[in-house]
Order: structure tokens, then sequence, then C-alpha cells
């Protein structure tokens, strides 16, 4: 009977400890499995791409073609467990980082806490060279952003045109999520349009001189060519509202380099001036119709802030200044304007 006990308390303690030793392995597996590092990378950091529509079977072959784990079957299991499938694959652009466990990583990408993209915007001419600086820092191609763009229906929506639909945007530094979608970032951009407009009484300001916003952007974009100076970008503006009062043509030789296309031209000539388009303000009174370059903040503000004086009239000075020589009257702008060809035609530029 003792002896029956002691075997029945030696089994007790044998059955106890092994089950112990059991959990003890196994818990030891599940926590490898699910906190222990499963991310490798040579550096610090990587960064993965999710496109738009991926499954759960196209993330892993992307972390597999990464090389980014270390047990790709530990990944899975823990995936199972956190019920991590199709329904949870959140496309976007992922900052992952070295030693992360399958835990991590999976409630990163699950939750879709992604690294936010940095778009600059500026030093653009036209909506499709925005497009084409814009689509290599998102997931959508140029193609879809310019159609997006051009789309008439869009375009009512927004109050734009064709033409004028690049005064949407402002030139800047932008954070935004990689596979945001075309709509979602003129969403983004038109947020970040009405702010700025509201900003310093802006709007006020536009109206105070008798244009709305995206006039206001079309001028500053014809004072951005027209002098690199931002020290008389005021009084330009000033020359051009001068104009504009008196119901006299623009003339500015940027516009028409715009209407011909030749972005590489030094000088315009009487034989450029002829050209048949609306953004010939040699011919046409008025504003063109959008603007011929995106302008930097300080052109746009130099309009709102136009100096008020009596000039009609500048030429460029015969020096490589960058500067201009400003009149009131014809006579005294002919004589400024005969100093300068002088001045090119020394120089053998004819073109």
């Amino acid at each position: 009977m003792l002896r029956d006990r002691k075997q029945r308390r030696r089994w007790i303690f044998i059955t106890t400890a092994s089950l112990f030793i059991l959990a003890t392995i196994i818990g030891l597996w599940l926590y490898r499995l699910i906190q222990l590092p499963n991310v490798q990378i040579d550096s610090e950091a990587s960064t993965i791409l999710i496109p738009t529509g991926s499954t759960y079977e196209d993330l892993v072959q992307l972390l597999r073609s990464d090389s980014l784990l270390k047990d790709e079957r530990g990944f899975r299991k823990v995936a199972n467990w956190m019920k991590f499938s199709d329904a949870g694959i959140k496309a976007g652009r992922y900052k992952i980082q070295s030693g992360w466990s399958n835990r991590q990583l999976i409630s990163i990408l699950r939750a879709g806490i992604q690294e936010p993209v940095k778009l600059v915007i500026h030093n653009v001419r036209t909506v499709e060279d925005l497009a084409g600086k814009v689509a290599p820092l998102i997931e959508p191609d140029s193609q879809s952003v310019l159609t997006y763009l051009r789309d008439s229906a869009n375009l009512s929506r927004l109050k734009l045109t064709r033409e004028t639909v690049l005064s949407l945007f402002i030139p800047n530094s932008y954070e935004v999520f990689w596979n945001t979608s075309p709509e979602g970032l003129v969403r983004r951009m038109l947020h970040e349009h009405d702010n700025f407009w509201k900003q310093n009484n802006r709007r006020q300001k536009a109206k105070e001189i008798g244009l709305g916003p995206a006039e206001v952007y079309t001028l500053a974009s014809i004072v951005e060519k027209e002098t690199q100076a931002s020290s008389e970008r005021s009084a330009v503006a000033g020359l051009y509202l001068n104009r504009l009062d008196k119901g006299m043509p623009l003339q500015a030789d940027p516009t028409i380099v715009f209407a011909v296309g030749d972005f590489t031209m030094r000088r315009v000539l009487n034989k450029h001036l002829t050209v048949d388009s609306p953004y010939n303000t040699y011919r046409r009174v008025g504003l063109p119709p959008g603007p011929i370059y995106m302008p930097s903040i300080s052109s746009i503000d130099a309009v709102l802030k136009a100096e008020k004086h009596n000039y009609l009239y500048m030429c460029a000075r015969p020096d490589n200044s960058g500067l201009h020589a400003f009149a009131s009257n014809l006579r005294g702008h002919n004589q400024n304007a005969a100093r300068y060809r002088s001045w090119l035609n020394q120089r053998g530029i004819i073109k």
C-alpha cells in the first residue's frame, strides 16, 4: 500500500514535471515566434511599398523578395494566430525597423501606420510638368494624375479650368501618403490652397486690387518670370496692375515665350509677337487665361502688396544685373529699349 502511494506520487511528480517542461518548451517556442526579432535588414531600417489591391500572399512575396524575414514560416504562423489575412492588408509606404518581432511587424502593417513621403512642389510650368514631378513620389502614375486634373467634371467642382488648374497648387513642401489617389491629392491641395488664401488676409487683399486668387496667381507667374530679383517684384506687379487699370495690353515677354513654347529663348523678336495664342499679351488685352509658371509665394505676395507708382513700361537694363529700367511714358521706354537692344547686339544675343 505504501509502495503504491510512493509510485503514484512519483508518477504525479514525473507527469507534472513533464507537463511543466513541455509547457515551458511550448512557451519559449511561442515567445520566440511572437516576440523575438524576425526582421533582418542590413541597415537600421528599410522601406517597403505595398500596392493597392495587394493580397496577403503578395505581401509575403514582397517581404521574401527583399529578404526581410529570418523565418518566413514563423511569420506565417503568427499572422494566422493574429488573423492577419487579405482583409487586413493596407496599401502604403511602410518603414520597417531591423530587429522587429513578427508581432511588431504585423501590428504596424495591419494598423496601416505609414511613413509619409515628402512632396516638394515648385518650378513647374504646366500641369503636365506637375503630374510628371508628383507621380514618381506617389503610387498613381503621371497619366492618372493628369487625367484627373483635366477631367471637366472635376474642374467644374473645383471652379477651375484646364488653364487655371495649376493655381490650385501652392508651391511648398507637403507630407502625403504614398498610396494617395489623384482625388485624395487634389483634396489635400484644395485644403492647403484655401488655408493659404485665408492666411495674412490674402483673399481680401486680392479683392482690393480687383482680382480673384486664380488671377493673382496668373499675374504672379508673369512677375516671377519677368524678374528674378525679389526686390523689384512689387514694382513690376504695380506696373502690370497700372496697365490692367488703363485697359492696355500687358506686353509681357514671358507670356510670348510660353505661347511660342520655346523656353530656351533669350530674346523675344518681332516675329514672335504675331503668334496666335490667348497667351500673347501683345495682341490681347487683360490677363492670359491661366498661369505661365508656378509662382513662388513671394511673387504671389508681391502682387498682393504691389507698389503704387505711375510706371507703365519696363525694359531689362543693359547689364547682367537682372534688374529693369522703368518708365512712365513711351518716349522714356523707347530710350531704355534702344540701349538694351544695342547691348544685346554687341554681345551677339539674337535668340
